[in-house]
Formats: C-alpha cells, structure tokens, sequence
C-alpha cells in the first residue's frame, strides 16, 4: 500500500517538475501557449497548461533559476499573496475579461508557488493542495455526489456548516483530543491575519449562528449613531487609545450592518474607494481644463469642482 502510494505521488505535477529540464511533454517550458483567447479550454488542454505552469515555477526554483525566486520564502511572499487577490478584485470591478484573466492567473502562480517551496522542502507539492480541496469538494456536497437532499441554498450552508463541525471533531480526536469534544468557541477557525474588515465580519458571522445577532437593520443603525456619538465625545481628548478604541467600535459596527444586509464591508469600501478616485481624477482634469490647480482654489472651490465632477461621474 505504502508503495502503490509513492508511486502515485510521483506522479503529481510538482514532482514531475523537478526533473532538470522541467518541461512536460508536448508543452515546453517557457513558451507561449497556443491556446487563443476566448477558446474555452478542454480538460485535457487546460490539465498540460497547468503541468506546464508548475514547471515553469519549479525551473525558476530549481539550480541556476532565477536568483530572486530561490530567495523567498513563505512569509516573503505573504504581501504579494495579498495583493494578488486584491488585484483579482479590482480586474473584476473593470469588467474587463482580459485583465480578469491575467490578475487570476496571478493569483494562481502564489499557489503554485507556495506548493513547490513545500515540495522542494519535502513537505507537500500541488498535487496535495488539489487532493485536498478536491476531495473537500465531493465531501461537503453530499447532496450532488451522494445521498443527501438539499433544494435551497439555505440547506445546502447548513449542511456544510455541519460537515466542517465534524471534520472539526473527526481531526481533534485524530490527533488525540475526545472524538465527542467541541471547539473550545464558536468563533475558532476566524484567522487573525485576516484584513480587519473581513475578520469582523467573519467574527460576527458566526456568532449570529448562535442567536447573537442584530433582530433588524435600524438597530444597527441606532448603534452606529450611538457609536459615532461616543467617537465624539473623544475628540477633545489626549488619549489616542481611547480614540482608536472608539473608532473601531464604529467601524465594528460598520462591518455587522454589511452583514446583516448581505454585504461585504470590505468590498463595500474597496468601490467607494474607487468611486472616490474616480471623481478627484475628474476634479484634476475640470481644473486643468480651466486652467488652474485644484491647491489653488481654496475650501469652497474645491467643493464646488466636486459637486461638478460627481454630476460627471455619477
């Protein structure tokens, strides 16, 4: 068994990539693809993309690869895994196919890049992530692979909620812990390196499972003004701890409301960031245009260029 196992795992694109030539057959190693744009990718082509991808990586990894790629790390690589995935937002806030491509592709290349540092480490390689989440895949929809009802989309979360919770349990007690114990908190498995806005929301999330939750939206609307009335009352004060405690309490409160409405506060503010981009930019060129610097134009011009240029953008 442990044989027929080995031989297997030799098979998973990241081990085969570390052979010196690190090209897989048919599909070279830093060439171009062929695949044109818009012609949708059979399995085949897309699984010998794919191969090819990881090959590339695991070259650029491998003995006289690139100097900069063999100098990361895990945790050198934890910004641009970040700014990645905002980058896959922001190419899809542009609608723009193309682009939506690339940033995805992006994103896909610190995956492949994470697994092959683990693999040259000995660890796991990318066949172990896709096993992984491929098997989590069938596992939590019992009611597409197995036998398992689920009509709405209502069930099919509660559901999942559910086969976390016992393979929560099922992995505890794996690793010595009682088979029957539960999580010490509801709010286990929030990760704490999460964007602020993300892990509020996530926070909050799950404790509305056990019933602690807002009962209507102008609730949380009366607990933002009750918030923004106590973010008042510390703005005479030299304590900037008191300050900060308070504002992120408004901001907390900012996140639930999202939630409660079926928002994402994160996403929330990312398109009101550009909203706000969108209409300074305009307030530059109207400026320009007529000759002049928007530093020149004092408080009251400034807000009259930004009343035009949000007549111009809206």
């Amino acid at each position: 068994m442990a044989k027929a196992k080995q031989k297997q795992r030799r098979k998973t694109p990241a081990r085969a990539a570390k052979k010196p030539a690190g090209k897989p057959a048919r599909l070279k190693a830093g060439k171009p693809s062929k695949l044109k744009a818009g012609k949708p990718a059979t399995a085949r082509t897309a699984g010998k993309l794919f191969e090819a991808l990881v090959a590339v990586q695991a070259r650029l990894l491998a003995p006289g690869g690139c100097p900069w790629d063999r100098e990361q790390t895990h945790d050198t690589l934890r910004p641009y895994l970040i700014e990645e995935a905002y980058e896959v937002l922001d190419a899809l806030d542009s609608g723009d196919d193309e682009h939506i491509a690339e940033e995805l592709g992006d994103l896909l290349l610190q995956v492949i890049f994470h697994a092959n540092l683990a693999a040259r480490a000995g660890r796991f390689d990318i066949g172990d992530v896709i096993r992984h989440i491929h098997d989590k895949l069938v596992r939590r929809h019992p009611h597409v692979f197995g036998n398992v009802k689920a009509e709405t989309s209502k069930e099919v979360l509660k559901n999942w909620e559910q086969l976390k919770l016992d393979e929560k349990r099922a992995k505890k007690a794996a690793r010595g812990g009682e088979a029957g114990a539960s999580a010490k908190s509801v709010l286990d498995g929030v990760p704490r390196t999460l964007p602020a806005l993300l892990e509020g929301h996530q926070l909050s999330k799950k404790a509305s499972k056990v019933g602690f939750d807002w009962k209507t939206a102008p609730e949380i609307l009366d607990k933002l003004a009750e918030e923004a009335n106590e973010l008042r009352r510390t703005l005479d004060s030299s304590d900037p701890g008191r300050k900060e405690d308070e504002l992120g309490d408004l901001l907390f409160v900012c996140v639930n409301l999202a939630r409660f409405m079926g928002l994402d506060a994160e996403i929330a503010l990312k398109r009101a960031n550009l909203k706000f981009s969108r209409r300074f930019r305009e307030m530059e060129r109207l400026a320009v245009e007529r000759g002049s610097r928007l530093a020149d134009l004092g408080s009251e011009g400034l807000e009259r260029l930004w009343v035009e240029a949000k007549k111009e953008t809206a």
